[in-house]
């Protein structure tokens, strides 16, 4: 592998990256319907007190445990789309190298995805690409000017 093609799938993933971000952000969104339900569950139960009990229950059910579902799916897909964006800066090795490896939980995309993250990732090239700009981010950070 010459070091052009490593930038190309570098660039290609990236691209991968965003694209199922988008996809499981959207995934993230399939409970809202739930989630509006355990709401208006919970403001009826508010309206008409003698239906409290059981109504509020199922309605903090039903609404916890969409909120949760859609928060962490936007979580993951934000962190999708943050490993696509430091795979084109090729910053922050590990934390690509692990959301490669979180991805092939999100079947069937993420799954082919982050497969061929890891593969790519694991090239000792693709190391020293990530390597020498690290080691380049810090001398710029390190140079003062001089005034």
């Amino acid at each position: 592998m010459n070091l052009n093609e490593d930038e190309q799938h570098l660039r290609l993933l990236s691209i991968f990256h965003y694209v199922v971000a988008l996809i499981s952000g959207l995934f993230a969104c399939f409970p809202i319907f739930h989630f509006g339900v355990g709401v208006s569950m919970l403001i009826g139960s508010i309206t008409n007190p003698e239906e409290m009990g059981p109504m509020a229950l199922f309605g903090l059910i039903f609404t916890v445990i969409a909120g949760s579902i859609m928060f962490f799916g936007w979580v993951f897909a934000i962190c999708i789309a943050l490993g696509g964006r430091y795979l084109t800066l090729k910053k922050n090795y590990m934390f690509c190298l692990v959301m490669g490896c979180i991805e092939c939980i999100f079947t069937p995309f993420g799954t082919v995805l982050g497969v061929f993250t890891i593969i790519v990732l694991m090239r000792p090239t693709v190391k020293e690409l990530f390597a020498t700009n690290a080691t380049a981010s810090v001398e710029k950070s390190t140079i003062s000017p001089v005034g």
